[in-house]
């Protein structure tokens, strides 16, 4: 693994630069506070320059009823459907892990769970009656820490080529070279998630590389950490990019020993110059984005997303439209739960009227999001000892006062707070901003503090978490994608130990979730379960990092229902299957409890349930 230096892509103000040239970004960047309030207070389905013009006083009421009466949870009761679901397993995920052997649904709540003749009596004689032949439904699934917003716009325009798709170098190569073959002379290659401290091969892709591709196409290659890229003499030649071209400041287009330019470019400042020049990244559609990306989803059984940096796309509050008219429209797959993100600053959330709570069941505001320290892996996590073989320790992205300061003010206006933490300094500077807050006076049960990939944690932490009442939300695609590069490249055998320490904090009765962090990882539940139950590693199929570790497959399948919907203040509605909950389930072929563990990942989605609507059906 090369080691270079980074932070935390989706924790960077810089990250939305990439999304400067894209027409609509613009207009939501242009929008005052005042156009963003009153947005949300609207039904309609609107695009930001319909928006506008509503704002100005022009809507087609008629046009608003259809859509209206079109979204989820509109049905009017007597017309509302009743569903039984007969003749499987149904895993509840309630308190006690509940076991039943139906479950009907009328509209978009749950109606009855329990016996097969407990349920067919509550539902009546006009239920329509589904036999689950032997299958196994569970909640829906839900990824409490990802980035949907920013992150659908980027997934809708390059295609991914990360380590869960492809283990080489090589085999990346080797799919550029198809893209190539199927598009027209001058059409671009922009691709995502190359993680050259993961895949096997060369630790940079340069001219040299990518011009074998081809060099009739751009080709612009997002590195996984979101700080460098590549691109081909095409890619240069269109953004017209010169031979003699000078490094901005803070940013670096790479040169060779003769001062030759190689391709490689770092920071976003050098990488826009090319990011810029791609029509699909400055024409796409945010909001369709999103609609598209939830829906491409919901074949993993997910139905409730997150947004861990809201305001990243724009710069601004006005992600939250994107959000809510994406809701609005009446297509929306999944949920979504959001926490607006501080680098924008707390006067700019509450001058647009952004509060907890904002927003319905289907898109919401959950809490708001700090972040105490980079990256383990691009070695920005903030650690008390330094890296292996380092005298460094990392980067506190605030300091510990700002931490304490900002927490305590969103706290006391009733904020849930999601704070960012991967090193274990970083960890002790959010636990020492969690005391502060309780010393303040704050009722920490209310906060529901949580500490966000919660990466590296010692005993000490886990008693300190206990006793504030702080959980965690672990990205477990750290223990199976990166753990052997934790062990050989950054902490050493016995530090990596303390990797995601699920089974620890079940032991001490802290709660915890596990979570994507998409785009880092992408969001497949029963692989998140398999991660967590086995701890296997990609890099070592056969190494197990921290095998006290592992949890059982019923404590993977609550931290990825209902714990997540606990942390992101929505277990009243979803996580688990009860009577008057919302009615998102999850039919899978098999039961994950009675298979091998190293196949849970093989299970079949058969059918998606959100809102009491089939979303997905295999």
């Amino acid at each position: 693994m090369k080691k270079e230096i980074y932070g935390c892509a989706c924790c960077s103000p810089e990250f939305g630069k990439i999304f400067n040239g894209n027409k609509n970004v613009s207009e939501l960047t242009a929008m005052n506070p005042s156009e963003i309030a009153l947005n949300q207070d609207q039904t309609p389905w609107m695009g930001v320059l319909d928006r506008r013009t509503f704002l100005k006083g022009s809507l087609v009421a008629a046009g608003t009823a259809v859509l209206v009466t079109g979204l989820p949870g509109f049905a009017r009761a007597n017309k509302e459907v009743t569903t039984v679901f007969y003749g499987g397993t149904v895993l509840t995920v309630d308190s006690k892990f509940s076991q039943a052997e139906a479950i009907a649904i009328r509209g978009n709540k749950i109606l009855a769970v329990g016996t097969d003749a407990q349920v067919r009596a509550a539902a009546g004689e006009n239920a329509k009656i589904i036999d689950l032949k032997g299958k196994t439904v569970l909640p829906g699934f839900i990824d409490p820490h990802s980035h949907v917003v920013a992150g659908s716009v980027v997934d809708s325009v390059m295609d991914y080529v990360g380590m869960a798709r492809f283990g080489t170098v090589d085999e990346v190569l080797k799919h550029l070279e198809r893209l190539a073959k199927e598009k027209a002379p001058g059409e671009w290659i922009a691709v995502r998630n190359f993680d050259p401290s993961v895949q096997d091969g060369p630790d940079a892709l340069t001219f040299k590389e990518l011009d074998a591709v081809s060099t009739q196409h751009p080709i612009f290659v997002f590195n996984a950490s979101g700080h460098l890229a590549y691109a081909n003499s095409k890619a240069f030649e269109v953004a017209g990019i010169p031979a003699d071209v000078k490094n901005p400041p803070g940013a670096e287009f790479v040169r060779d020993g003769d001062g030759k330019l190689t391709g490689i470019m770092k920071n976003n400042v050098a990488f826009l110059q090319i990011l810029s020049k791609y029509p699909a990244l400055t024409e796409v559609n945010p909001t369709e984005a999103l609609i598209g990306l939830l829906d491409s989803w919901s074949k993993h059984g997910l139905t409730t997303l997150s947004e861990l940096a809201l305001g990243g796309l724009s710069n601004s509050p006005a992600d939250l439209t994107v959000m809510l008219d994406a809701a609005r429209s009446g297509r929306l797959a999944a949920r979504i739960r959001a926490y607006p993100f501080y680098t924008i600053g707390e006067k700019e959330w509450d001058d647009a009227g952004v509060k907890p709570g904002s927003g319905n069941a289907l898109a919401r505001v959950a809490g708001y999001k700090l972040v105490a320290d980079g990256s383990n892996q691009g070695f920005t996590g903030l650690q008390r000892e330094p890296y292996l073989n380092s005298d460094d320790r990392g980067l506190a992205y605030m300091s510990a006062e700002e931490l304490r300061t900002r927490a305590i003010e969103r706290a006391k206006k009733g904020w849930h707070l999601a704070i960012h933490g991967n090193g274990d300094a970083g960890i002790d500077n959010i636990l020492d901003a969690c005391e502060a807050m309780r010393d303040a006076g704050v009722d920490m049960k209310k906060v529901r503090a949580r500490i966000e990939h919660c990466s590296i944690l010692h005993d000490d932490q886990i008693a300190r978490m206990k006793d504030l009442g702080v959980s965690a939300s672990f990205l477990i695609g750290h223990v199976h994608y990166w753990g052997v590069a934790m062990r050989d490249e950054v902490f050493g055998e016995k530090k990596a130990q303390l990797l995601d320490r699920c089974a620890s904090l079940e032991k001490a009765g802290v709660g915890f979730t596990l979570h994507s962090d998409f785009m880092v990882t992408d969001p497949i539940p029963l692989h998140m379960i398999e991660m967590a139950v086995t701890r296997k590693t990609w890099k070592e199929p056969e190494y197990v990092l921290a095998p006290k570790e592992t949890i059982s497959v019923e404590s993977a399948i609550r931290a990825l229902t209902y714990e997540a919907a606990w942390q992101l203040f929505s277990e009243h509605e979803i996580g688990s299957l009860e009577t008057g909950k919302l009615a998102d389930l999850v039919i899978l072929e098999k039961d994950p409890r009675n298979v091998d563990p190293d196949t849970i990942k093989d299970i079949k989605v058969l059918e998606t349930w959100v809102d009491g609507k089939q979303v997905y059906q295999a």
